[in-house]
């Protein structure tokens, strides 16, 4: 499989590219400019990769359903749902690979996706909520997938969170593109106290139409649901029950979601 990557700025021009077998890797002498963009470009889809698109941000095993997609490089009102190092400097380094087979069936976190945001729709998991506090992107859906789960503040990098803005009607889906197999979710509430509540009580429906419900607690570690496996290509998390707690500000820091392909 030919795999293509190229900085591109807001006019559509190519700054630079490289382009490889299987595996491609572009180092560019460039500072980012507002409207600049990644565009990455696999020959087969859809396709397993496992991508590096900033040497400040984790590598992601991500799955493409549709060739080339563009990565808009965060603008100012974005950056604080990144870190500092991430699209900074004037020394780029990106990569692309296609995964091996034994890499595929592996069992992971199938929602983990740090590069995903709201205008890339054929690059999986992606994750998608009817509501986000004050539309800030330090409260958009991308940070429960991101896979940062510091908890204890709020509202900058590394303390990103699904924002619900008071809304009791509240939903988040996590779509995986595919049909995958999961069995466990583990949940990371937003656990800035006093200034938040918690959920006691979660629901997540999925593609199949089985439902589960959680009890959750007033804790940012770790709370782990073992589940019967389950064949789905999306889940929604909903109904979310507030505690009995003055704070009005429950918040979803991280939504693991492991198992493996079908």
């Amino acid at each position: 499989m030919t795999i293509e990557i190229a900085l591109v700025d807001a006019a559509g021009l190519h700054l630079a590219r490289a382009q490889g077998e299987d595996e491609a890797v572009l180092v560019a002498r460039h500072a980012y400019r507002e409207g600049d963009a990644i565009l990455l470009a696999c020959s087969n889809v859809p396709c397993h990769v496992e991508v590096a698109l900033d040497a400040g941000m984790a590598p992601a095993r991500l799955f493409l359903t549709a060739s080339p997609v563009l990565f808009r490089i965060p603008g100012a009102d974005r950056r604080k749902a990144y870190s500092p190092q991430a699209f900074a400097g004037d020394l780029q380094r990106l990569s692309c690979r296609l995964l091996s087979p034994q890499e595929v069936a592996g069992r992971r976190n199938l929602a983990l996706n740090p590069y995903d945001d709201h205008g890339i729709t054929a690059v999986f998991p992606h994750a998608v909520a009817n509501v986000e506090t004050r539309g800030e992107a330090v409260f958009a859906a991308r940070n429960a997938i991101d896979g940062e789960k510091a908890a204890s503040d709020h509202g900058y990098w590394p303390f990103t969170s699904w924002g619900i803005n008071r809304d009791p009607q509240a939903s988040l889906t996590i779509e995986f593109g595919r049909r995958v197999r999961i069995d466990e979710a583990v949940f990371y509430l937003r656990a800035d106290f006093p200034h938040d509540a918690w959920w006691e009580a979660a629901s997540l429906t999925w593609s199949n139409g089985q439902r589960d419900q959680v009890s959750l607690k007033k804790t940012g570690s770790a709370q782990r649901f073992a589940l019967p496996p389950r064949e789905v290509d999306w889940v929604r998390l909903h109904s979310l029950i507030k505690a009995d707690d003055p704070s009005p500000f429950p918040a979803l820091t991280q939504l693991e979601l492991w198992g493996c392909e079908v």
